[in-house]
């Protein structure tokens, strides 16, 4: 293979063994999650969050999403609401309810404050 590449590769695995991301990533991406059910149901908004790691999406539908039939019942077109809402407000979502969202090491705990606020403030308007 390419020996930049392999070089790269190896320098990323040795920063993820000496600085691990994940347990941060978690702790973001859950903090996300509750932060956004709290929101919706503050504002009287149908929901569900669904987290597996680092990837989540709120639902706009009675419970949890298993299947096609569930995933069909849900309010598109109030996540089209919710979406657009939240660009307005500076926060950058999939842009289909049937798409996660992923929390990155990247991100800060002012980026899921800010998107948690943009939230609020959007579902609030629904």
């Amino acid at each position: 293979g390419n020996p930049i590449a392999t070089a790269a590769g190896i320098a990323t695995l040795k920063a993820l063994r000496d600085e691990s991301p994940y347990e941060k990533i978690d702790q973001l991406a859950s903090r996300l999650g509750d932060g956004l059910a709290a929101a919706a149901e503050s504002a009287g908004v149908e929901h569900c969050v669904q987290r597996v790691g680092s990837m989540l999406t709120l639902f706009f539908h009675f419970g949890p999403v298993k299947s096609w039939d569930q995933a069909a019942e849900c309010d598109t077109k109030r996540f089209s609401s919710y979406f657009w809402g939240m660009i307005e407000n500076g926060v950058y979502m999939p842009c289909s309810q049937y798409e996660a969202l992923f929390v990155s090491a990247a991100h800060t705990q002012q980026d899921i404050d800010h998107t948690i606020q943009a939230a609020e403030k959007v579902l609030a308007a629904l």
